[in-house]
């Protein structure tokens, strides 16, 4: 593995004891306790903070690029993107599907990024010179894709209007015919692409932080995406779909992107 990967990999894994000494207080507590979404602010503050102190001793001069507000110009072209906590709503009821994104914006497009899932025990890694991994071990080639048996996750950023996403979970039932998954996470839904359980993942209004890091790690398993980064800035709302050739081509069917525009 590279040097750029130990040191990442070193940062994110004590950015997830971070999190976790707060996920530990938050399961604690009964959701509708005064406070515990207070609570997740702090985590997310804390663990993005940290990141971004220990990315800019790590790489002096690239760029900065956070969720809760992390903004460092840099002077390399290199931006590190982050989400402290993706799937704060999981995180809050005490469920294990969140986890710490890093990824490395570069040339116009992503290039290399790591995931910490910690409560899982799993740290997804891949991108230039970086295999896809998970825990440091090759992670297997994707299945064949099989339409009768396709499963597709869907995320639905909350700001999206309700009609725009039952629109897109109607197209996905009724005219995809695939069944689907919302898991309230877009770092776990490319997860579970990497590691076969769904085929793709579309989403509406998903912010570039929530999908930096695992996108490398899916390009070295052949996946692709349908974000235009050319026109698409770090900080612009994306409507889009993840996945191998025969799953963009379905996604056209509901989402109306191009499937030529992806990287």
């Amino acid at each position: 593995m590279t040097e750029q990967y130990q040191k990442v990999k070193s940062i994110a894994v004590e950015a997830g004891k971070i999190a976790l000494r707060h996920f530990e207080g938050v399961s604690a507590l009964n959701v509708e306790s005064k406070g515990h979404l207070d609570l997740v602010t702090a985590a997310d503050r804390e663990v993005e903070t940290f990141i971004s102190d220990k990315l800019a001793k790590a790489f002096p001069g690239d760029g900065i690029f956070g969720e809760e507000g992390a903004a460092v110009e840099g002077t390399t072209g290199r931006t590190w993107v982050i989400d402290p906590i993706d799937g704060t709503f999981n995180f809050v009821r005490g469920s294990k599907d969140w986890g710490i994104s890093i990824g490395l914006f570069e040339n116009g497009t992503p290039s290399f990024g790591l995931v910490n899932a910690p409560a899982r025990g799993e740290i997804f890694a891949g991108g230039a010179g970086v295999p896809a991994s998970l825990n440091g071990q090759p992670l297997p080639a994707l299945r064949p894709f099989e339409q009768k048996y396709a499963a597709v996750s869907v995320g639905i950023h909350p700001d999206i209007p309700n009609e725009e996403g039952l629109r897109l979970l109607s197209g996905v039932v009724n005219d995809l015919k695939v069944a689907y998954r919302v898991t309230g996470s877009s770092v776990v839904s490319l997860i579970d692409i990497a590691t076969g359980t769904v085929d793709g993942y579309i989403g509406l209004g998903i912010p570039s932080w929530d999908i930096l890091g695992m996108l490398p790690c899916l390009k070295e398993l052949g996946v692709s995406t349908t974000v235009n980064w050319e026109t698409s800035g770090l900080d612009t709302k994306l409507d889009f779909a993840c996945g191998r050739p025969e799953m963009l081509a379905l996604s056209e069917r509901v989402l109306g992107t191009p499937v030529s525009g992806g990287h």
